[in-house]
């Protein structure tokens, strides 16, 4: 009996970084489904017209992809179950005839120009951006015949050869070890299992107009020895001044260390969003300090079932 193959949505059209990113942990029977943007993907998801969504959520240059966080942190239930690196490098595509001199505009996702704008300004003076919904779909546009508002497109190497496009200049990108993260997400379900160099994605809320709220949240992971590898802040939008905290820990829901900063979160803060834990691939994490092993945890909870019998250990 053959395995059966998931659907996977992802920022379309082909020849996105996204879709590099879904082609490194789908299985050669799945099927990839174009979207127009992330939330659009990860909606697919929530209405099963898809199994999973593969979309980025963290870039080394530009920080956290806005559209991952805010679509994830609100709506129905979502998890995370994987991610994926990318590293990230840009061309010059123009259509076949077109010089360097003749670019006027250059297209791109605004991520994707944010990562190269230093070398548009250096090379093409006055040049304006035409932001696009993903890089490839500027490409797309760009290998269409007729007027488009731009004549080059910030794009993957793969995405210009892909489209037909002629390359101007390789190596645009202003950081040369930019590299994004991108995440596998599906509907909540079992948890992946343990593999001892994991992540774990939160997005929680804070007590409004309560001094110390933000230390007290911090507080939870200290005390528990749980390292934070990412914490950003982002607008809840129902009232200006209020924000959520989007977090990333290391280790697994099923680490001792981490649930019990999970109880402790959920004691103390209005709402904590559980986005999953999944095995990491961006390398082992911090060394789990000496006194927060689960074993700790379990000889601690020996010793006090000891003292409630009566026992006390020399």
């Amino acid at each position: 009996m053959g395995t059966m193959s998931l659907r996977y949505a992802f920022l379309g059209p082909t020849g996105t970084f996204t879709e590099a990113a879904l082609r490194s942990v789908v299985a050669p029977e799945d099927v990839a489904v174009p979207q127009t943007d992330v939330p659009t993907a990860l909606a697919a998801v929530r209405s099963g017209e898809v199994d999973r969504a593969v979309v980025p959520i963290e870039n080394s240059v530009e920080g956290g992809v806005s559209a991952t966080l805010d679509a994830l942190a609100s709506g129905e239930p979502l998890v995370i179950v994987g991610e994926s690196l990318v590293r990230i490098e840009f061309v010059l595509a123009v259509a076949p005839g077109t010089r360097l001199a003749d670019v006027r505009g250059v297209s791109t996702h605004p991520h994707a120009w944010a990562q190269t704008r230093k070398w548009v300004a250096a090379h093409l003076p006055g040049a304006v951006h035409v932001p696009a919904t993903s890089t490839a779909a500027a490409a797309a546009l760009l290998a269409e015949p007729g007027e488009h508002g731009f004549e080059a497109a910030a794009v993957a190497p793969h995405t210009a050869e892909q489209y037909g496009l002629t390359v101007l200049a390789a190596g645009i990108e202003d950081n040369k070890n930019a590299v994004t993260r991108f995440v596998v997400v599906g509907r909540p379900g079992p948890v992946p299992d343990r593999t001892g160099q994991d992540k774990t994605t939160l997005m929680i809320h804070l007590p409004d107009n309560e001094a110390g709220a933000l230390l007290t949240m911090l507080e939870q992971f200290a005390v528990r020895g749980v390292n934070l590898s990412r914490i950003e802040s982002r607008p809840i939008g129902d009232s200006l001044g209020r924000y959520g905290f989007s977090i990333d820990v290391e280790g697994h829901i099923d680490d001792e260390r981490v649930a019990a900063a999970l109880v402790g979160l959920h004691r103390v803060c209005p709402m904590v969003r559980f986005l999953g834990s999944y095995p990491r691939v961006d390398g082992p994490g911090s060394p789990v300090r000496r006194g927060f092993t689960d074993d700790d945890f379990q000889q601690g909870r020996d010793w006090v079932a000891d003292l409630r019998r009566g026992v006390h250990p020399a």
